[in-house]
């Protein structure tokens, strides 16, 4: 059972911001630090992606566990209102596979990091490592 009012659980949820998360910031200093340089949320691309490498035709996406419906344990329904979570975070998921589908047919590579495999610094430095990897041999 939620805590909150229904009134108040949709005002907390409507105050998440969709840019510039901690996680976000925190994989944007890291790629920063190893010398990429990137576009960030570019508006001409499909979902617009957290952070774009022009140059490599690569953009990656970094997902909020919860919001994205991830397998782990924090990308689980709530308690509370489980049909209207249900069908909405779907629809995210859906949305999701449709947009990765057309920018990889548009030519790009795409990459998703999950937040909760970058909430240790030993899973950031190796997500990043993936990302600075296919970065680097696609330029």
């Amino acid at each position: 059972m939620d805590r909150l009012s229904v009134a108040d659980r949709s005002a907390v949820m409507a105050r998440v911001g969709s840019k510039d998360s901690a996680s976000e910031l925190a994989v944007r200093r890291e790629l920063h630090r190893r010398g990429l340089r990137y576009s960030l949320h570019r508006k001409d691309l499909l979902g617009k992606p957290d952070v774009v490498f022009r140059k490599a035709r690569t953009v990656l996406f970094i997902h909020g566990c919860f919001w994205h419906l991830h397998s782990c344990k924090r990308g689980k329904l709530p308690e509370s209102n489980r049909n209207f979570w249900r069908r909405k975070l779907e629809a995210n998921r859906e949305r999701d596979a449709r947009q990765i589908r057309v920018l990889r047919e548009a030519g790009w590579n795409v990459i998703v990091i999950w937040t909760c495999r970058i909430s240790t610094d030993r899973g950031l430095v190796r997500s990043c490592d993936r990302v600075e990897a296919v970065v680097r041999q696609r330029r």
